[in-house]
């Protein structure tokens, strides 16, 4: 599993199939080696991962995450062989346990412990494969047990949401053999006040979500810090801004923490697209 140093996070659903073409053709050109996307409310995952390889002639394509209360473990290992097989062995199957919200209350699913669900679907996912242990999965892991897990049964993290922090401790539990792709949100607005304000906006959906909030206080943010938006504190943490070398600086702390590779998600105002492809172009040397 080739990820390469940096890549790129981008929230897929709001995009029409010509948006999306442009993404993967604007990610590739700026040099990214993987580009990353989400399953929520919109593309089913394996069908976009499998439209974004067409796309692309290079770049490595990685679901973050597909929901495994989504599709069943033989599924999700027939996706991850087959589109493997078809485009070159371009795809890398990020897993994660999801939400309450959109596992009960979207899916009508039951919400299992996550770590008992994780194991039981990596186990299934990994069942008659000739060499498990090199197949490419990651695991959305942020708690220490589920860090674990993932050194254990997977080829490593791909955690979303996190600080510097949080790496150097994921790194410590991954060991130096695995994969730690780090998800960091950045925009290349100067302006304190407008910097913020787009940052609380593309936050805001995940305030709530008890996964992220228990990390953050695990991380030593206060409840005080996640009330009303969010301090400037938290916020300055969760999205970097200013200049593209303040930018790329900041960007390194996660290189310099133990991230083998890093997905940059750029934060810009609704269809800026053209903003969005210079913050790749900008970024693209970090």
């Amino acid at each position: 599993m080739q990820l390469g140093r940096l890549g790129v996070w981008y929230s897929t659903d709001k995009l029409n199939g010509a948006q999306l073409a442009d993404l993967a053709r604007a990610v590739e050109k700026n040099g990214y080696t993987t580009l990353w996307y989400p399953e929520s409310r919109g593309y089913e995952s394996m069908s976009l991962a499998a439209f974004l390889l067409s796309k692309s002639s290079r770049l490595t394509i990685g679901s973050s995450i597909a929901n495994i209360y989504a599709r069943d473990p033989f599924t999700a290992r027939r996706a991850m062989v087959s589109l493997n097989d078809l485009y070159g062995g371009r795809f890398v199957l990020g897993l994660g346990v999801s939400h309450i919200p959109m596992v009960e209350g979207l899916r009508g699913h039951r919400y299992d412990k996550p770590l008992g669900a994780m194991r039981a679907y990596l186990d299934g996912l990994h069942k008659d494969l000739p060499a498990a242990s090199d197949a490419p999965v990651l695991v959305a892991a942020l708690g220490p047990k589920m860090l674990a897990l993932s050194a254990e049964k997977a080829q490593g993290a791909v955690p979303y949401n996190v600080t510097p922090q949080h790496t150097a401790e994921a790194a410590k539990i991954l060991g130096p053999k695995k994969q730690l792709a780090v998800e960091q949100k950045v925009t290349l607005e100067t302006d304190p006040a407008k910097a913020r304000s787009l940052a609380r906006k593309e936050l805001a959906r995940y305030m709530m979500l008890p996964n992220y909030r228990n990390n953050w206080l695990r991380l030593g943010f206060t409840e005080a810090d996640l009330a009303n938006g969010g301090s400037d504190r938290f916020i300055d943490a969760m999205v970097l801004w200013g200049d593209a070398a303040a930018v790329r600086k900041a960007l390194r702390a996660h290189f310099d923490a133990g991230a083998t590779h890093v997905c940059l998600q750029p934060v810009h105002a609704d269809g800026d697209f053209a903003g969005r492809d210079r913050m790749l172009a900008a970024l693209a040397d970090t």
